[in-house]
């Protein structure tokens, strides 16, 4: 095994992570990893030739071409959505860990985000990319990453509040714009 085997080894808890994020299921993520790995094998040769230019050295620079991979080919399972279908919910699945009611709740509101928004949401907020590396990896620019990730975090809060968003929290029945004088 070369180095680059060793770090695709080393990179993969994360990949499946982050693909957990955006399918919301274990088996989709796991399918969406195993692709994203047989990819970056296959082309292989890719990565050595951007590495120290577009996509950085090291694990950071493999990382981020990773996944650009994993979105792209999410993106395309989304094109052929006839022969791939993708879970929008998670099942209920009791948690041992500590709050698992927080985490439970944190996990349906993430599925129940847009993929663009859950796309970005995993990558600043999990992954903790720069909004420069979000927008790269994504291949959109940085405004559209901060858009869409102002949206994210405001559906996100919505969500964990119970639906209520802070304008008709203040003002139940009544709209959420004030007219001043």
């Amino acid at each position: 095994m070369d180095g680059f085997d060793r770090q695709l080894v080393a990179l993969a808890p994360r990949l499946r992570r982050h693909a957990r994020g955006l399918t919301g299921d274990a088996a989709a993520a796991d399918d969406l990893v195993q692709d994203t790995l047989e990819r970056a094998l296959r082309y292989r040769w890719r990565f050595r030739l951007r590495a120290g230019a577009w996509w950085g050295d090291g694990a950071d620079g493999l990382l981020s071409w990773l996944l650009t991979m994993m979105h792209r080919l999410r993106i395309n399972a989304y094109r052929r959505a006839d022969l791939v279908t993708f879970a929008d919910t998670l099942p209920d699945v009791p948690s041992a860990a500590p709050g698992p009611a927080l985490g439970l709740d944190l996990a349906r509101a993430l599925a129940q985000l847009p993929e663009a928004q859950r796309a970005v949401m995993l990558l600043v907020g999990l992954e903790q990319f720069t909004y420069a590396e979000a927008a790269q990896v994504l291949g959109v620019p940085v405004g559209t990453v901060m858009s869409r990730l102002a949206r994210a975090r405001e559906r996100m809060r919505e969500l964990m509040d119970g639906g209520a968003t802070p304008a008709t929290a203040a003002h139940p029945g009544g709209p959420g714009l004030q007219r001043v004088k």
